[in-house]
């Protein structure tokens, strides 16, 4: 069975490359009129901390989902145009990351912490929610799949990608109220995407 997925997939790396380049975009160098020596240098860098782990965060936030796609499309054969709408509604939401990357960086100091981490994990739900629309409807049709693909396999991945919603609804919740808690946790579901997209395998009958 020919892969017809060649295209979306080619598209979307190029996407989730942009995306995760444009992170960078938010990083400057102090201007040589206000830093004279070094000591001034590092109390700059020292007061640039949220900009640092705002792009760290979101570098491989972006990175781990890019891992996530390519071992979804690792089972995903054929297309429909639902499929396909499904797949640029994850792409539309990696790349508006930049934004609330740099809302983060600047506020999380400041009195509007609470509404700087809500936006910043609020798309972090609705790209969740876009991945599993994604495998709901590649999985809903078998004969988009690769074959010889199980039904277990199938459900696994539903469930795995359904695990983490709460969480991050549960980090959107509390983000107005402890931020700092919410930013924590997303520091965690990073590290819950490492490991779960290691157990995206491809199972046969």
């Amino acid at each position: 069975m020919e892969k017809e997925t060649v295209r979306i997939e080619n598209f979307s790396d190029a996407v989730f490359a942009i995306a995760i380049t444009l992170l960078v975009l938010d990083l400057h160098a102090p201007d040589t009129n206000t830093v004279k020596n070094g000591i001034q240098l590092l109390n700059y860098l020292k007061s640039e901390w949220t900009t640092y782990l705002a792009f760290t965060l979101s570098f491989f936030s972006i990175f781990i989902m890019w891992v996530n796609h390519h071992k979804i499309f690792k089972q995903i054969y054929s297309r429909t145009t639902a499929l396909m709408f499904a797949n640029g509604l994850i792409l539309f939401l990696v790349s508006a990351v930049s934004y609330p990357t740099a809302l983060l960086a600047r506020f999380f100091e400041g009195e509007a912490s609470g509404i700087a981490v809500a936006i910043y994990t609020g798309i972090f739900v609705l790209i969740n929610i876009s991945y599993n629309l994604l495998w709901f409807i590649a999985s809903n049709n078998k004969k988009l799949l690769r074959p010889g693909i199980t039904n277990s396999a199938i459900q696994k991945i539903r469930k795995n990608y359904l695990y983490g919603l709460p969480t991050y609804i549960i980090a959107f919740a509390i983000s107005f109220q402890f931020p700092a808690v919410a930013l924590a946790i997303s520091m965690l579901l990073l590290i819950f995407w490492a490991i779960s997209s290691g157990k995206i395998k491809v199972t046969q009958e």
